[in-house]
């Protein structure tokens, strides 16, 4: 008995191996992909790409790791990315380098990592997007050089507040660069006005805040770059402009996000808002999702930068230039991508928003048993528009979008309760009364997502791949923010126009049961 326990086993044992040696013959890359999934390897890949005269510092222990996503899919520089792809609008279309600044050659590795002379800087340049991701080592911050307001207060203490005194002002030299004492550039600017006119072009936007910080760059000798402090993990500057806005802040957040990945992060970066807007509420999923966050003028005195990265404007991503462009990309699984190449898909901002997801603790993965389509219980959210007070320049009252708001949502409450077929939860989706982490929940947890055009829905981006996205349109807001979002995440979209901004609740009844059936109820 004993020896045909022990033939059975080893026949297991043979057959098991089989089968491992055919997969793994089958998927040769498995092995690259999995080590590129940990934040160390991917700092790893992107510095294989540095001349050996550059090193970024690799000190940021501090720094929170990056989760594990499902739909992540590698960031590494693909030179032969083709042009307007959907990787070159949501990924890494920055496949053009540009050095501005290198260390001279008699300058070691150790040095560059703390020694005198060794400041660098790049730009990595979209031709699609039209837009720069650039990175310097060994910067310089002067935060009594750049003209604003101190930013970060309580909103309530800076009522009426001019936008232009938010907005910075830089006098050159607010930001400087180190260089060899043998350097004949000591003095002069970092970039020239070919380089910001090729390469941080000022497209339709009046006032380029990146550009102008890039325009104000010194480059100075060892002997002059003394420093207040210094911060040795590696740092987002960001400016920001409609800030108060979740739509824009999340374009905001995309930008950063890319950034973060297309120049290798090891771990999730610092934060140094390069403006001086106040406090809001969307503060928090900024500090969820990095790793920490201060505004430029929080800065006592000179402030060095081991390695500063700058963030396009939120302007300039793909969920933006969508407005105003045709960006035919439909939302796929990375699973399917990785298995087969697809230049007119995506799962970049599946990828995006299961990152909010996982910076707020929220489950990634959807349990087969639980699945929506399988489900006979469904919340609906229905995302409602409510007064706050948004900013300094705010009244306080939001635009109507949908003129009988709430005798639809008592219409759909009264329906929900008598449905049947399936239990509907309809949920009250009033944000304004949540946090952050809580909004993010309760679309995560969403079979339906209803709500009248408004920035509030820009939070799909973080829905689950079988949620539905009923949209009621009025006549006066007929765009296109949240067809696109639900296009580029292979969500589902059911629109109902609006001759002005009245719905009629029977109308709406019959589009959410019809939705509700395809989901089985």
């Amino acid at each position: 008995m004993n020896r045909k326990y022990l033939k059975l086993f080893v026949f297991l044992f043979i057959i098991n191996s089989i089968t491992f040696s055919l997969y793994f013959s089958s998927h040769p890359d498995f092995f690259r992909r999995l080590r590129r999934t940990t934040s160390d390897a991917r700092h790893s890949l992107h510095q294989s790409t540095f001349s050996d005269h550059t090193q970024l510092s690799s000190s940021s222990n501090s720094n929170k790791p990056w989760p594990i996503l499902p739909s992540y899919l590698p960031w590494s520089l693909n030179p032969n990315t083709p042009f307007r792809s959907c990787e070159a609008y949501f990924g890494n279309g920055f496949t053009r380098r540009i050095d501005l600044l290198t260390p001279p050659p008699d300058i070691n590795r150790k040095s560059l990592n703390g020694g005198a002379g060794a400041g660098w800087f790049r730009c990595f340049y979209s031709q699609t997007l039209r837009s720069s991701i650039c990175e310097g080592g060994r910067m310089r911050m002067h935060p009594e050089k750049i003209k604003m307001s101190v930013g970060g207060e309580v909103l309530e203490s800076v009522i009426g507040r001019s936008e232009e005194e938010e907005l910075p002002e830089f006098e050159f030299g607010a930001f400087d660069l180190e260089v060899g004492e043998k350097s004949k550039s000591h003095g002069k600017k970092l970039a020239s006005e070919g380089f910001l006119n090729e390469y941080m072009q000022k497209g339709a936007i009046s006032r380029h805040t990146m550009r102008d910080l890039i325009d104000s760059i010194q480059l100075i000798g060892a002997n002059e770059f003394e420093c207040s402090e210094w911060v040795e993990e590696p740092t987002l500057l960001i400016t920001r402009f409609e800030y108060a806005n979740l739509f824009h802040t999340i374009t905001d957040w995309y930008s950063a996000y890319v950034s973060s990945r297309v120049t290798g992060l090891p771990n999730r970066p610092q934060l140094v808002f390069v403006d001086g807007h106040c406090m809001t509420q969307l503060e928090e999923t900024w500090k969820a999702v990095f790793s920490g966050l201060r505004y430029s003028k929080n800065f006592s005195g000179s402030v060095c930068f081991r390695h500063a990265i700058l963030s396009p404007l939120g302007y300039e991503t793909a969920m933006f230039r969508g407005l105003s462009e045709t960006i035919d990309c439909d939302g796929a699984s990375a699973h399917d991508l990785w298995q087969k190449p697809d230049n007119s898909k995506t799962a970049r901002v599946s990828e995006f928003g299961e990152m909010i997801r996982a910076a707020f603790s929220l489950p990634l993965h959807q349990q087969h048993h639980n699945s929506k389509s399988r489900s006979r219980n469904h919340n609906v959210l229905f995302v409602r528009r409510e007064d706050y007070l948004a900013h300094p320049r705010h009244a306080g009252k939001v635009q109507s979008r949908l003129s009988n708001e709430q005798e639809v949502f008592d219409a759909l409450k009264s329906w929900s309760t008598g449905h049947t077929e399936c239990k509907i939860n309809l949920i009250n989706g009033l944000f304004g009364h949540m946090t952050m982490k809580e909004q993010v929940r309760a679309i995560k947890d969403a079979s339906v997502i209803v709500g009248a055009h408004g920035a509030g829905l820009t939070h799909i981006v973080s829905a689950t791949p079988e949620t539905e996205i009923l949209e009621i349109v009025s006549s006066e807001y007929r765009r296109p923010h949240f067809e696109l979002i639900s296009k580029w995440k292979g969500l589902n979209y059911h629109p109902i126009y609006l001759g002005g901004s009245h719905a009629s609740p029977p109308v709406v009844i019959n589009k959410l049961r019809d939705i509700l059936k395809s989901l089985g109820c």
